[in-house]
């Protein structure tokens, strides 16, 4: 046999494998005679478990309040499988019909050669039957070659019949993979539809059992600091700057107070925006001079340390009058005991959930760190606890629900190295590292409202965020 009727033969031989393939295999492997599509309305719900831990965290540069909750392990809706095997059984039907897609254009190429070869057989045929109406003209030998090539013919006829018939389950089976991926497609939007609609109501019962969770909060404990951002660069190397905790949401002024001593000049922006542009809004000018940077704004009014002196001022910003003033007994002042850094940074007020702290040290406890609770209106000390912590040897500190955190320096690998709790007069040796982005930090402290570090890092106002365990509190405990 001459190699075009090889090349033939072998065609539409792979033809006919290929025919008996589809007609026997496709619709299994496709679904159409076994696949059953559950609706949707035989699925169930099964309910989230109960209990949370609830992590917090500060706002964001554009004020948004990031908070992050660890919930505990959901267990997955029944319908989950089901909704996984429709999409693996459109993901099959999909690729079938590609594979169908690629068979198609081959078989319509492999058409189109055979119709060719048709078209030669007619013409061989008719000829054929001139030359036998003639034979007598021609010479025997090369009517018998024609004889034997129109015998190798004569059997692909019937071939060519069945060809054409398989050509057509395949335009049958590329119509009815259309109609099948239509309607996949269509029950996957219903599920998709439903599946929304349910998330919406599981989301809208999370929120409000966050809202009812945030009720429940106790203090939180420090475990996370990260940042910073950095919001100004601005004044000398040294200097302070806050927000009220006890503002309202609408009340975001800021107060700006640079350099550690020599210095009366407080300013006041309305908003971050407008300290970041420098749109001043007030100024005060305060009756005497501040030593060191750990002033703090609360509930309207500054307190800062006198210069050269253990006294406490408490300033108002409405009536720009000093409502009160009070010595802070035993307290070392101008560098006698200091921070690291120095800066007659021997006081150090702050504020966080529970009120208004002085941070400290005396001879009494040795130059070790002393806390005492404040009065905010008239600064009398309410209740003092006496650490073991060197003052001299802290970097800079901050309170957060009633537990100081003091870090280890004020230069570059600085990290939160002890705390001391008050509630129950106990200290523990931390590891909570942060990043010192400008390697020198002479201000540190924890704003309650925006759960945020305002630092002064270098001539760098920056935030950083904090991460807090809160316990929930439940109907048990007292």
């Amino acid at each position: 046999m001459s190699p075009p009727l090889l090349k033939l033969g072998a065609v539409l031989s792979t033809m006919a494998m290929i025919s008996n393939w589809m007609s026997q295999t496709l619709p299994s492997l496709v679904g159409l005679n076994t696949t059953r599509i559950t609706t949707p309305d035989t699925l169930t719900q099964i309910s989230p478990k109960e209990g949370w831990q609830v992590y917090s965290s500060a706002q964001d540069p554009d004020g948004r309040c990031i908070c992050t909750v660890v919930a505990p392990e959901q267990n997955l809706c029944s319908r989950d499988a089901k909704s996984r095997q429709l999409r693996q059984l459109l993901e099959k039907v999909q690729n079938m019909s590609q594979s169908i897609e690629v068979l198609n254009l081959r078989t319509q190429r492999d058409f189109q050669y055979v119709l060719k070869m048709e078209t030669q057989m007619k013409g061989l045929k008719a000829k054929f039957r001139q030359i036998e109406d003639d034979r007598k003209t021609l010479m025997t030998k090369h009517f018998q070659e024609l004889k034997e090539k129109m015998d190798e013919l004569l059997p692909l006829i019937p071939v060519l019949e069945q060809y054409k018939t398989d050509a057509k389950l395949i335009t049958q089976f590329k119509e009815e993979i259309r109609n099948l991926s239509t309607v996949l497609t269509g029950i996957q939007e219903e599920i998709g539809a439903y599946d929304y609609e349910e998330l919406h109501q599981r989301v809208v019962n999370l929120e409000s059992r966050l809202r009812d969770c945030m009720k429940k909060l106790t203090c939180g404990k420090l475990m996370k600091i990260t940042g910073p951002i950095t919001v100004k660069i601005s004044g000398t190397r040294f200097g302070a700057w806050m927000t009220d905790p006890l503002a309202s949401e609408k009340n975001n002024r800021v107060w700006y107070m640079d350099s550690y001593t020599n210095n009366k000049i407080v300013r006041e922006y309305k908003s971050i925006a407008d300290f970041v542009s420098g749109a001043e809004s007030r100024t005060y000018n305060l009756p005497f001079k501040w030593a060191g940077t750990n002033h703090v704004v609360y509930n309207g009014s500054l307190y800062f340390n006198k210069y050269q002196s253990n006294i406490i001022i408490k300033y108002s910003f409405d009536t720009g009058r000093v409502l009160a003033q009070r010595s802070l007994e035993y307290a070392g002042f101008h560098n006698v005991y200091p921070y690291t850094w120095g800066g007659f940074s021997d006081i150090d007020l702050m504020a966080d959930e529970i009120g208004l702290w002085a941070v400290y040290a005396t001879n009494q406890n040795a130059g070790n760190i002393v806390i005492s609770q404040l009065n905010q209106d008239t600064l009398e000390v309410l209740k003092s606890w006496s650490t073991g912590y060197p003052k001299r040897s802290a970097g800079e500190s901050f309170m957060i629900c009633g537990t100081l955190y003091v870090t280890n320096s004020h230069l570059t690998g600085a990290k939160v190295y002890y705390s001391y709790s008050t509630k129950t007069s106990t200290y523990e040796y931390t590891d909570i590292p942060f990043h010192n982005q400008y390697f020198h930090i002479s201000m540190l402290d924890y704003n309650a409202r925006d759960r945020a570090l305002y630092a002064w890092n270098n001539g760098h106002q920056v935030l950083f965020n904090v991460t807090l365990f809160h316990v929930i509190k439940t109907e048990d405990d007292t």
